[in-house]
């Protein structure tokens, strides 16, 4: 099993909408940076686990767990003219972005926020504190799972 760490922005998708979906799970979908597409296409499988990060909002942070619920498939929104994750250069017949299922686990406690994460030296290597980096899905490795789920 492997351990990410996903960024949204709770005014698009929370963690109360995916708690809120049929079968509290949802596509996430509309992800167009290769490098986390290929994190999902190529590295995600079923029973991973998630950190649901809030982020661009008064208090950026960790604030509920889920998992992958599917393996990667095509992301359609990237075919449908009319989403706002169209991409014109995106073939269904050879698709270029993919998302997964990520299923709802809880929310946690308290919000573990990104200003308490980097008072953490014991977390000095995780991808979210790293400097300019502005991907919305990162790898976290296990020691880094159990610390900050001990900070709840």
């Amino acid at each position: 099993m492997r351990y990410w760490l996903m960024k949204s922005e709770p005014e698009t998708f929370g963690i109360d909408d995916l708690r809120a979906r049929p079968q509290q799970t949802e596509h996430w979908d509309g992800v167009r940076n290769y490098q986390a597409r290929n994190m999902m296409r190529d590295e995600m499988k079923i029973g991973d686990q998630i950190f649901f990060y809030h982020s661009n909002c008064d208090e950026p942070g960790i604030v509920g767990i889920a998992e992958v619920a599917s393996e990667s498939y095509p992301d359609f929104t990237a075919f449908d003219p009319d989403d706002k994750h169209f991409d014109p250069k995106s073939n269904p017949d050879k698709p270029t972005w993919f998302m997964v299922d990520v299923k709802f686990v809880r929310k946690l406690a308290r919000t573990i926020s990104l200003r308490e994460l980097k008072t953490k030296s014991e977390l000095g290597e995780l991808a979210l504190l790293r400097r300019g980096n502005r991907l919305s899905i990162m790898p976290v490795s296990a020691e880094q799972w159990a610390f900050i789920l001990a900070l709840e």
